[in-house]
């Protein structure tokens, strides 16, 4: 049976994608649930912790110890138009089964066709049958790895011709109908607006907050397209930058606080700066005014 209230265990405070070479400095760290300190949550990525032991598990159990843990897949393939990977799925329900983490959450975008994995998460067409789809896979998976999930909004370099849902109208009917919560990374929709040319502030706008379970932050990197306009993409190579931090700001203004997570995947930084970042991030929620806090 579907436990809907295992995804609201994030505290609302600043939480870091976890790498190894953290591990000491996390470990090292004043306890953070109740106590000091910005980081109180981490996030792993699922197909990193599939195996059946070794260090990395040795290590998350301890973490999980001290710290509530977000799961966040990249390889389901929610939008695809194949099945779910039967295997994929029965790995990751024995994850989910013995670490019970806090949240657990996936991708608008498909990776898989046919039996090929693609490197990359791609963009979906939003009508009536990838509605349909992704409704499908979400129930699926849902049942069974018994639990709610968060479904994140993708970074966009185009736009389908064929779509007949606004991005977040298409997000907020998913959730309506299969009972999932929404991740909405900021960084994602500051990305996209800029490369399909629209306002960020409006995209938050017709956001269903009231649905969010963790907000995501992370860099990118800067180009220009064949035309010489501005193509942002989506890295997590980098600081948040300024634009950024003020489009949270204010979302944050109209949702709340929130769980806020510090995405940083390649290039990774020493301790200190990504910790910097978490900083900023429990800056930002300071902000609220006492009452949005108490919320």
């Amino acid at each position: 049976m579907l436990d809907s209230t295992r995804s609201d265990r994030l505290p609302a405070a600043p939480g870091v994608g976890y790498k190894p070479q953290h591990f000491d400095a996390l470990i090292r760290a004043p306890e953070h649930r109740d106590g000091p300190g910005p980081v109180r949550w981490l996030e792993i990525h699922a197909e990193n912790y599939m195996g059946d032991g070794g260090r990395p598990l040795a290590q998350l159990r301890h973490l999980a110890e001290r710290y509530a843990i977000s799961v966040h897949g990249v390889g389901l393939s929610i939008g695809g138009e194949g099945p779910l990977d039967a295997d994929h799925l029965a790995r990751l329900k024995s994850l989910v089964g013995w670490l019970n983490p806090a949240s657990f959450s996936e991708h608008l975008a498909w990776s898989t066709h046919d039996s090929h994995f693609l490197n990359d998460l791609l963009p979906l067409p939003y009508t009536k049958a990838t509605l349909s789809r992704v409704c499908a896979h979400i129930d699926q998976l849902q049942d069974a790895i018994g639990r709610k999930m968060l479904l994140e909004n993708p970074s966009s370099y185009l736009a389908f011709a064929e779509s007949d849902w606004s991005e977040p109208d298409f997000l907020a009917e998913v959730s309506r109908r299969t009972g999932c919560g929404l991740l909405l990374d900021v960084n994602n929709v500051f990305v996209s607006a800029t490369n399909l040319e629209f306002s960020p502030t409006g995209y938050i706008d017709a956001f269903a907050l009231d649905k969010v379970g963790e907000i995501h932050l992370g860099g990118h990197d800067e180009d220009e397209d064949d035309h010489g306009a501005p193509l942002l993409i989506d890295s997590h190579g980098g600081e948040v930058v300024d634009p950024v931090w003020s489009l949270l700001d204010y979302t944050l203004g109209k949702s709340g606080p929130k769980p806020i997570l510090i995405e940083w995947d390649t290039d990774v930084p020493d301790w200190p700066v990504l910790l910097n970042e978490a900083v900023r991030a429990d800056w930002a929620l300071s902000k609220l005014a006492p009452t949005a806090v108490m919320a």
